[in-house]
């Protein structure tokens, strides 16, 4: 399924947040987004953060990037907020793609899916301001990468 292109308005999301590189995530010893998660939901971080907004989804995001994707990243588990926010997703055109099933694994797909449309489309190039995963349900979410 090939992604769509939409324009993004800025906005905050709060919640934990990890610095991380694609390396270590492939590393079962220095992974550390999955833990992220399990630490997000058992602490219940999406019901006890205020100045959530009326959007009742779940972000993961990936900003303050050290350089592209062999670089050190924050990866923030959260949710929207109108104020405080751990990090502001950037306003810009991002590439969305479709992801449905089984979590993790489904995400992990999807991911292996986008890095594969950016290796066979080496002509649209990821800006590295900030990408993010919106989880609609337990079962679904879109992925946002930001690009030029």
């Amino acid at each position: 399924m090939e992604p769509t292109r939409q324009q993004q308005e800025a906005f905050s999301v709060a919640g934990l947040r990890v610095r991380t590189t694609n390396a270590e995530e492939n590393a079962p010893a220095t992974m550390r987004i999955g833990g992220l998660w399990q630490r997000f939901f058992a602490e219940e971080v999406y019901a006890r953060t205020p100045h959530r907004t009326a959007d009742d989804r779940n972000f993961g995001v990936y900003a303050n990037y050290e350089s592209d994707a062999d670089g050190a990243f924050d990866v923030i588990a959260g949710v929207a907020v109108s104020q405080g926010g751990t990090v502001q997703v950037a306003a810009g055109d991002y590439l969305v793609f479709e992801a449905h099933g089984e979590m993790p694994q489904a995400v992990l797909d999807a991911w292996q899916r986008i890095w594969r449309y950016f290796e066979a489309h080496p002509e649209i190039r990821r800006s590295y301001r900030s990408d993010f995963e919106a989880y609609t349900s337990p079962t679904d979410l879109t992925i946002h990468i930001g690009v030029e």
